[in-house]
């Protein structure tokens, strides 16, 4: 299995397009071969988290599907509707190198199951690679103000952190469902924000006291092959 993540510039003439396609390509490709999850995704600065991030003239989809139907997928009706209406789009092809979490009561990146009946990930072997990164959650509702007024630190020390390729916020609905992409130079980089880089630990030591998430995803990826400019 591999992950493939699309994202589409538009003009805001074409917003009413691009949500009509949030609601039918989510049918149209749950009943895609070789797919096995899929979703839909709004996008955002990545800096608020809130109403005021999201960004109505970008949109993406996160594809887990079999190698062998790749060039399907990318000539599919989906992805052609979605390149009529776009003035750009970027393409990333990810390897998952380690998950944690799920994702709608998933784990949509393991990609073999062991004798032991668990699920493996690929070990990188160049740490030199650029690595891809996601964080996902799902909010309990009562505790968005707090985790709002919470994310403005890690977000702007993320976004100015060294190694830092491009991050973007991304979600399923205006809030509540939300996360982050990013792609960074290499494993290294990636590690030094993720366990060295104070407020982001100090949002994780609130994470585990506050327990503000219903459900949450964290996963790494090896950075196969880009197209076009996130």
């Amino acid at each position: 299995m591999i992950t493939v993540i699309y994202f589409w510039r538009i003009r805001r003439i074409n917003i009413l397009n691009a949500l009509f396609f949030m609601a039918f390509h989510r049918l149209m490709l749950r009943r895609f071969p070789g797919i096995k999850f899929v979703k839909l995704l709004g996008t955002g600065k990545g800096k608020t988290f809130n109403l005021n991030d999201a960004d109505l003239t970008r949109w993406g989809l996160l594809v887990t599907i079999d190698r062998t139907n790749l060039d399907l997928l990318d000539n599919s009706k989906a992805i052609r509707q979605w390149r009529k209406i776009a003035t750009s789009e970027f393409r990333v092809l990810l390897e998952p190198i380690s998950a944690h979490g799920k994702w709608s009561k998933q784990t949509p990146f393991a990609y073999e199951i062991n004798s032991l009946n668990r699920t493996e990930l690929k070990p990188l072997t160049n740490e030199n690679t650029e690595i891809a990164a996601i964080t996902r959650a799902r909010i309990k509702w009562h505790q968005n103000i707090v985790f709002w007024r919470s994310v403005p630190p890690v977000t702007s020390s993320l976004h100015n952190s060294d190694g830092l390729i491009n991050a973007i916020g991304i979600g399923e609905a205006p809030i509540g469902l939300q996360g982050t992409f990013s792609i960074w130079r290499d494993q290294s980089a990636l590690r030094q924000f993720a366990y060295k880089d104070a407020p982001h630990q100090k949002v994780i030591a609130r994470t585990k006291e506050l327990n503000w998430y219903a459900e949450e995803l964290f996963a790494r990826f090896k950075v196969l092959e880009k197209r076009g400019v996130l």
